[in-house]
């Protein structure tokens, strides 16, 4: 009986053991500094009927010394407070420890949005200092992806090209 009890015991310290060595792993995988992300650029694309597109330009840096490998993004774009534009890529790959990249994701806007942005801006000429915010995600890994955030102010592209 005495065994039997012993044998419980040291499974049962076996076990907390591991789960203390476990948590305490996990523990080191979300001690990460955030990524940095920065809209760097808005150019133009060619859309289809009702609808505009951009190629909004990410540089997402890394402050930490592990890599972060994606395999997928996509990101959300609010102007003035309402959303603006939303967009996905498949394209993959690695912001390296300690460094950066410069990701490129195609954004559409509907007619109906653009068209309520215009009245948003209607009795003032200019596009330019608009307040935006950027939600993102890039995805992969263990646990889904590394969500990232962004504000600031852009100037939106006119005809004639992009002003930034």
């Amino acid at each position: 009986m005495q065994s039997l009890t012993a044998a419980r015991f040291l499974r049962l310290f076996v076990l907390a053991i591991t789960a203390l060595f476990a948590l305490g792993g996990c523990a080191g995988m979300f001690n990460r500094e955030e990524m940095r992300v920065n809209v760097v650029g808005i150019e133009p694309l060619e859309g289809q009927g009702l609808e505009m597109r951009f190629a909004v330009k990410l540089r997402v840096q890394n402050p930490n010394d592990a890599p972060i490998v994606y395999d997928g993004v996509s990101l959300d774009l609010d102007l003035n407070g309402r959303p603006f534009a939303s967009g996905v890529s498949d394209q993959k790959g690695t912001v390296p420890r300690f460094g950066e990249a410069v990701l490129s994701v195609p954004v559409t806007v509907s007619a109906f949005t653009a068209a309520r942005q215009a009245l948003g801006f209607a009795g003032s000429s200019q596009l330019d200092n608009l307040p935006y915010a950027l939600r993102g995600r890039l995805a992969g890994g263990p646990f889904g992806g590394t969500r990232f955030t962004d504000k600031g102010t852009l100037t939106l592209p006119t005809a004639g090209g992009l002003d930034e």
